[in-house]
């Protein structure tokens, strides 16, 4: 609340008469208290944001299962958000597969988004296997699993790069 002081005016001196001065003193404690009490109300009432999870399912533990050539899209993320790709895997070995085609598209909704969605009306049991190189980037390794989610991609894996891909990465490169 708020209270009005009166002071003398004068010093006690005869002669001419000064007019009062009110000075005024004004009790913050009120507002202090409606301003903890609105802050207590909206920290109460304000639902906090929750946090978002991806669902990965991992497989049991157990014998590794072949994947066929016909069903099989090679994903590897290289160095700057880079995504390189092949349909089959790669078997320099075995002579009676063909060298792969490598290509290369970004994380874009015309790259590889596309080619998922592309290979996957093709071959509806499509196994797509993930192969993150040591220069990719976390970001790269959450936004190839994010575009699995979106294409509605069922059946994929995690895998080391082989030495076999990556000699592949270089002649592509030249």
């Amino acid at each position: 609340m708020a209270e009005i002081q009166q002071n003398a005016a004068g010093s006690g001196k005869p002669g001419k008469r000064r007019a009062k001065k009110m000075s005024t003193r004004i009790d913050m404690t009120p507002m202090v208290d409606l301003a903890f009490l609105l802050l207590t109300f909206f920290m109460l009432t304000t639902t906090f944001a929750k946090p978002t999870t991806m669902e990965l399912t991992m497989p049991v533990k157990g014998p590794e299962t072949p994947v066929s050539l016909k069903k099989a899209m090679t994903i590897i993320l290289g160095k700057n958000h880079q995504v390189h790709y092949y349909t089959g895997m790669n078997a320099p070995n075995d002579k009676s597969v063909a060298v792969p085609e490598l290509k290369t598209t970004t994380f874009a909704a015309s790259g590889i988004r596309q080619a998922l969605l592309t290979r996957g009306q093709q071959d509806h049991s499509l196994v797509v296997l993930i192969k993150p190189s040591a220069d990719s980037k976390y970001q790269d390794m959450v936004d190839i699993l994010d575009e699995m989610n979106i294409t509605g991609q069922k059946k994929y894996a995690l895998v080391k790069i082989t030495q076999d891909d990556l000699t592949l990465l270089k002649t592509a490169a030249l």
